[in-house]
């Protein structure tokens, strides 16, 4: 339920109310599934695992996560009253001041920083501001500009597994690169889905995510099939590299190639019900292969 004027409350109510807007602001499935990627790199990377250190880069990751996502609703406050998807976001709905916002993101970076010095490496601590710098600075203004946006976007959204890397072995090897990379690519179909499916409300706010010119036309539905495409092969590099083992190759197979056979109802129809699976198809795909890694591993 959104309180119309969250200062019309008093006492607990006041504060069970802000403290909602607060974890609100902090895009807890976002933020729980960049931490978990970086989880999953610390894993996949350790020969044995130290559960402290692992907590504790977690913690970092959903931290400075939640920090990099204030600031984008920061930025975009204006932007997200335009449209429906966004438009009760605490920060449109006055239940949370920009400079409370701006204070919340502070302590949430400077804690996650604090975490991920003590506990991992200095590596590890510069990237994770880099990616926070990217999404937060770079990626929300781009989104008014053009689809680089998205392919400047795809860096911070793939760096996680690879910070569990270097957080697990100090260093950038290819396998990390590898890890990266597949995340790198899943972003491309997965941001393009989201903006097909979002684009109404997109033009509203003035973003141009989609490719070939922004429309939503076989050119565009045919690059999604292409990326997806690129998913398969680049799934039998872990295995491949001795990262990974068979059971996981056949698993991320069958993933990718049933993630890739969605793209063709949206390259037939090019109606939203084909974006929507391809959609929900990239929020199934990226954990389960992850898994299936991890399973594997161990």
């Amino acid at each position: 339920m959104i309180v119309a004027n969250i200062n019309d409350l008093t006492g607990s109510d006041f504060v069970l109310a802000k403290s909602r807007a607060f974890l609100e602001l902090l895009k807890f499935r976002l933020s729980f599934l960049v931490a978990f990627s970086c989880a999953f790199g610390f894993v996949l990377a350790s020969p044995s695992t130290n559960w402290i250190t692992l907590a504790m880069l977690f913690l970092g990751g959903f931290l400075l996560s939640g920090s990099s996502v204030i600031i984008n609703q920061i930025i975009e406050k204006d932007l997200d009253k335009l449209m429906v998807r966004t438009m009760h976001r605490p920060l449109p709905t006055d239940r949370v001041t920009v400079t409370e916002a701006a204070s919340f993101a502070v302590a949430c970076m400077l804690a996650g920083v604090s975490i991920l010095i003590m506990y991992t490496n200095v590596l590890t601590t510069i990237l994770s501001l880099v990616s926070l710098i990217l999404y937060g600075f770079v990626y929300t203004p781009l989104k008014r500009v053009g689809p680089v946006a998205v392919f400047v976007g795809a860096i911070p959204g793939a760096l996680p597994p690879l910070l569990g890397w270097v957080a697990a072995t100090g260093g950038i090897s290819h396998e990390a690169l590898i890890i990266f990379g597949i995340q790198f690519i899943w972003q491309f179909p997965h941001f393009w889905a989201i903006a097909w499916v979002s684009d109404d409300d997109y033009k509203k706010a003035g973003f141009k995510l989609l490719p070939s010119g922004g429309t939503k036309d076989l050119n565009t539905a045919m690059q999604i099939m292409i990326y997806t495409m690129f998913l398969i092969p680049l799934g039998l590099l872990p295995a491949t590299f001795g990262i990974t083992g068979l059971n996981s190759a056949i698993v991320v197979t069958v993933c990718g190639v049933l993630f890739f056979a969605q793209t063709f109802s949206l390259m037939k129809s090019g109606d939203r019900r084909s974006a929507l699976k391809i959609m929900f198809g990239s929020f199934m795909y990226l954990p389960v292969v992850q898994i299936a890694y991890l399973l594997d591993k161990i």
